[in-house]
């Protein structure tokens, strides 16, 4: 029996792939066996105060640098500073927690999802072995329907919290230029990472620089990465990311065009999840 037409089509799309994969990354690659979608919630014990106003965000974007994005979707003000145990000087900028108390009658007891924007450095965010600084509008999503008000006026909270996956829903991941940025010194902040929500590692590829020769970024400050070239740099540019908890990697290419600019802001067409 001849071979059906099908099977033509199946081999030709393995070749082209394996044929495209050879030369530049262009699927996530999962390099641990760690998936935060997938794993049981672990529960563990911090307090909790809130800053800003009651109904607010904190405060505009923190030391992570998201700026005024921490009060619009998705972020929506459902935000947190942390403390030093959690925060890792920077590198958990964008990670995602549920947090839930119990143990005050305003408590609703059900868990909300809160991103990692902001630091707290001292008081009872640094003498706590984990301590989460929440927004008004964060704290207050934990009580009962029409409390919100009488749970703040709590001011320090027992609360539960775990690692969960960030879920951006038709969000892809973005890069905000900096606007120290010149054509020496590349700088950009990384937004709306699925899954993990944090980033381990950042590399930049120049166009002219082929399949090869990806250049390390340094963290800079909170979610915002670095390259010092010391020499003209050449775009359009790649950034390749890796993820801090799964070591998932992605690759965006030529996200940064030609004629790019400080302050603007440049879209991929990928995200973790």
């Amino acid at each position: 029996m001849a071979p059906r037409p099908s099977i033509y089509l199946a081999l030709a799309y393995m070749i082209i792939l394996v044929f495209f994969c050879h030369f530049e990354p262009c699927f996530s690659i999962k390099s641990k066996q760690f998936n935060l979608s997938t794993i049981e919630t672990h529960w563990s014990s911090a307090r909790a105060t809130w800053y800003g106003s009651p109904d607010g965000a904190g405060s505009d974007g923190g030391s992570c640098g998201y700026g005024n994005a921490v009060s619009v979707p998705p972020f929506s003000s459902m935000v947190t500073g942390i403390g030093p145990s959690l925060y890792k000087s920077g590198k958990e900028c964008g990670a995602c927690y549920q947090v839930k108390c119990t143990k005050n009658p305003s408590c609703s007891g059900k868990p909300v999802r809160v991103v990692i924007t902001d630091f707290c450095p001292g008081g009872l965010c640094a003498s706590d072995s984990a301590h989460f600084d929440l927004s008004g509008t964060a704290f207050g999503a934990m009580a009962i329907a029409g409390q919100e008000d009488k749970l703040r006026d709590a001011g320090v909270l027992e609360i539960r919290y775990s690692r969960v996956a960030c879920d951006y829903s038709g969000k892809t991941i973005t890069f905000h230029v900096d606007l120290g940025s010149n054509s020496n010194y590349f700088a950009v902040l990384v937004e709306f990472e699925e899954g993990d929500g944090d980033l381990a590692d950042v590399y930049l590829k120049e166009a002219s620089r082929g399949s090869g020769d990806w250049r390390t970024m340094q963290q800079s400050w909170g979610a915002v990465w670095k390259l010092d070239a010391g020499s003209e740099l050449h775009p359009p540019f790649s950034i390749r990311l890796t993820s801090q908890y799964s070591g998932q990697t992605l690759v965006a290419k030529n996200v940064i065009p030609q004629g790019w600019k400080p302050g603007a802001t440049y879209r991929s067409l990928l995200n973790y999840l």
